[in-house]
């Protein structure tokens, strides 16, 4: 068995057949003050799908991040992971939640390794478990030859696999990655959003945020937010179809009345 699918949590308060979302957000509102940052956002996440968030810088994408993590509490609707609402059971949502900040949240003075083994404390991971842990993901994300290495010796690409290491340390049902390649060079962006693409294949739910339409992939899930309301959801496939146009960057356009999306960083 995947190291990676050992000791996820099984149970759900869902029947069987009837399986629950991997993310659920339902009539989700947010203001600052008088400004409105998110109006009425319901969209949900299959397990074992990718869905991108697609938006431009402002829209609300990070707003809506924080309320998933619960770094804001949430004011108006209900967000669930795999069904537990992260408001009222935070312990149960949160622990199926692996979590990729935009922001670089490693200590820069440690090694790999000790990263990993801090985290791993953090979730109650007992030191042999998480070296074996530790290993495992690492070799997933091609960097189990610089375990020892400190993280400022490492390039951003590097660091975002290892941040991606990290948050799978604790076996997620559920990956959430706020703008991971922000700053990165092509190939480093395409080699980090080809390996989150092959974590779908282990039974991870991911939702991938981002205001670059060239990661978004004809197959996949698409939820386009605009000065935080959600335009249209779903297949790309039917966004476009929708929209009558040709493709996804067509499609944005049409949806929100601006310029296309950019595609690198």
């Amino acid at each position: 068995m995947n190291v990676l699918q050992q000791d996820r949590p099984t149970e759900d308060p869902a029947p069987a057949g009837d399986a629950p979302a991997a993310l659920s957000v339902d009539d989700v509102s947010h203001s600052y003050g008088k400004r409105k940052a998110l109006d009425n956002v319901s969209f949900s996440v299959k397990p074992s799908s990718f869905t991108v968030l697609l938006g431009l810088n402002g829209a609300g994408k990070s707003t809506l991040f924080s309320l998933i993590t619960r770094l804001y509490s949430t004011q108006t609707g209900t967000i669930k992971i795999f069904g537990y609402e992260v408001g009222r059971d935070p312990g149960e949502a949160l622990r199926r939640l692996g979590v990729v900040f935009q922001a670089r949240t490693l200590d820069m003075d440690l090694s790999i390794q000790q990263n990993l083994l801090y985290h791993a404390a953090l979730h109650g991971i007992g030191a042999a478990e998480t070296k074996a842990r530790a290993a495992a993901v690492l070799e997933q994300t091609a960097m189990a030859d610089r375990t020892k290495d400190k993280v400022r010796d490492l390039s951003g690409g590097q660091m975002r696999r290892v941040e991606i290491a990290r948050a799978l340390l604790h076996h997620p049902q559920m990956l959430l990655l706020d703008e991971p390649t922000v700053g990165l060079d092509i190939k480093a962006r395409a080699d980090i959003l080809k390996h989150v693409r092959e974590l779908v294949h282990s039974g991870i739910g991911v939702l991938w945020t981002t205001h670059l339409i060239d990661e978004v992939n004809p197959d996949d899930d698409v939820v386009v937010l605009h000065q935080g309301k959600i335009l249209d959801k779903g297949r790309v496939s039917d966004v476009v179809a929708r929209a009558g146009v040709a493709d996804m960057r067509a499609a944005f356009t049409k949806l929100t009345g601006t310029g296309p999306l950019g595609g690198e960083s």
